[in-house]
Parts: C-alpha cells; sequence; structure tokens
C-alpha cells in the first residue's frame, strides 16, 4: 500500500502539471485562432506570403528594428502595450533608450504612444492607425504566421496616382497607409531594404510576445520533467501490480 501511495502521489504531481501546462498551450491556440478567423474575414484573397527570414534571438536585429519602428513608424502607430523600459531585455541600457528613442518627452517607464492627435489621423488617413503591440500575431493567417505577412506586405508597395497617399499595396488593396519605407526603398540597394523591412519586422515580432523565448525554453524543461515522471510513475505502477499478482 505504501509503493501504491507513492505511485498515486506521482500520477496526480504529473496530472496538474500536465494540465497546467496544456492549459497555457490551449490559451495559446485559441487567441491564434480568433486571430486567425479575424484576418481570414478581412484578407479573404491575400497575396502569397514570403516567408520572414529573421528569427527573435537576433539581438542586433531587434536593436536596429526598434529604432526604425521609433523613427518610421511611431509617429503615428502607438505600442500601448510596450514600455520603453522592456527594451532592456533585448540588450539596451537605460542610457541608450533614453539618448536614442526617447524623442518626445516620453520617460523610460513609459508605454510606446505615438504623437499624432487621433482625430487629425481619422481626418487624413479615414481611419486610426491601428496600435503595433500585438501586429504581429494579429495578421497570423493560413497563408502563414503574422511575420510572414507584415514582411511581404512592406515590400510590396506600388505607386498609385489614383491614391489620396500616392501608393497602394499588392497584398493590402486601397490601403490607408502610405509608404512610409519609400525613401529607405529608393536609397538602398534591394538585398539591403530587405534586410531592414526584416529587422523592423523581427521587432514587431518580438514585442507581440517579449517573452517568447522564455516560454519556450520553460516549455522544453516541462515536457522534459513530464517525461521522467511518467517513465517513474510508470516503473512504480508495474513493481505495485508485480507483487499484488
Amino acid at each position: 500500500m505504501k509503493i501504491m501511495g507513492i505511485a498515486q502521489k506521482f500520477h496526480l504531481v504529473s496530472m496538474v502539471v500536465l494540465g497546467l501546462w496544456a492549459g497555457s498551450v490551449s490559451d495559446g491556440f485559441v487567441a491564434t485562432a480568433y486571430a486567425t478567423n479575424a484576418t481570414n474575414a478581412t484578407n479573404a484573397t491575400a497575396a502569397a506570403l514570403d516567408p520572414f527570414p529573421g528569427h527573435i534571438s537576433d539581438t542586433a536585429s531587434l536593436q536596429n528594428g526598434v529604432n526604425i519602428f521609433v523613427n518610421y513608424c511611431l509617429n503615428c502607430h502607438s505600442a500601448a502595450y510596450m514600455r520603453y523600459s522592456r527594451l532592456q531585455d533585448i540588450g539596451l541600457t537605460a542610457n541608450q533608450i533614453k539618448s536614442n528613442l526617447l524623442v518626445t518627452n516620453a520617460k523610460i517607464g513609459d508605454t510606446m504612444k505615438a504623437a499624432i492627435d487621433p482625430q487629425q489621423a481619422k481626418v487624413w488617413f479615414g481611419v486610426n492607425p491601428p496600435d503595433m503591440s500585438v501586429i504581429a500575431r494579429s495578421r497570423a493567417g493560413a497563408g502563414g504566421t503574422g511575420a510572414d505577412y507584415l514582411y511581404t506586405y512592406l515590400r510590396s508597395y506600388y505607386r498609385d496616382n489614383a491614391r489620396p497617399t500616392g501608393w497602394s499595396n499588392h497584398v493590402f488593396p486601397n490601403v490607408a497607409m502610405p509608404h512610409v519605407l519609400w525613401e529607405l526603398q529608393s536609397t538602398l540597394p534591394p538585398a539591403q531594404y530587405d534586410k531592414t523591412v526584416a529587422d523592423l519586422v523581427n521587432y514587431l515580432q518580438w514585442m507581440a510576445e517579449p517573452v517568447q523565448t522564455t516560454r519556450q525554453r520553460i516549455g522544453i524543461w516541462v515536457l522534459l520533467y513530464l517525461t521522467v515522471l511518467s517513465f517513474l510513475a510508470w516503473r512504480l505502477y508495474a513493481v505495485y501490480w508485480r507483487d499484488i499478482k
């Protein structure tokens, strides 16, 4: 009976851990499915997406990406769920953030808010520019990841004088957003421009889930723990029933 008690304890602990892990995973699946359905409903005829070439483990890419975001995107798009202080997670010091990224009277503990007046933005563009905090997750769909979508979208602008901004986009026809990176695209070699866009998208992907690498690392250890625990529980179960027989 003592052996059976130990086996039951192992089984109970494994079930609790597995339940917590499965619950967190299922929450992620639900969030992704919701974003996917919303995206597919509004982009039913999306163009084929190019695979995003970057990775959020590339610190240099993330640092260049946030610099591009602040200089080219933050004028109109906020990131209301991201604080400047969190940029220390990608290797920037507090002094670097203050010197290079705080272009207004914002403080390092503030969230990344756009300088534009929302009412003026609606008059100029017809809609308020969306918040960019989780844009990389919200744009995930059947055609690819959110990073794939953004990487392709930012490289698909073309001149269209019939549009108020003078630009349209193959991925997002009649888009209200102008081609804010056009100067970079016209001055940089194509490969360098693609790399610049990839850095920006890499940052947007990291910003959508700053703890992604930590979650993946912990997830691997949880799976290893459950594997070992399941093996021990199986062996205890076998020993108990051998004595019963």
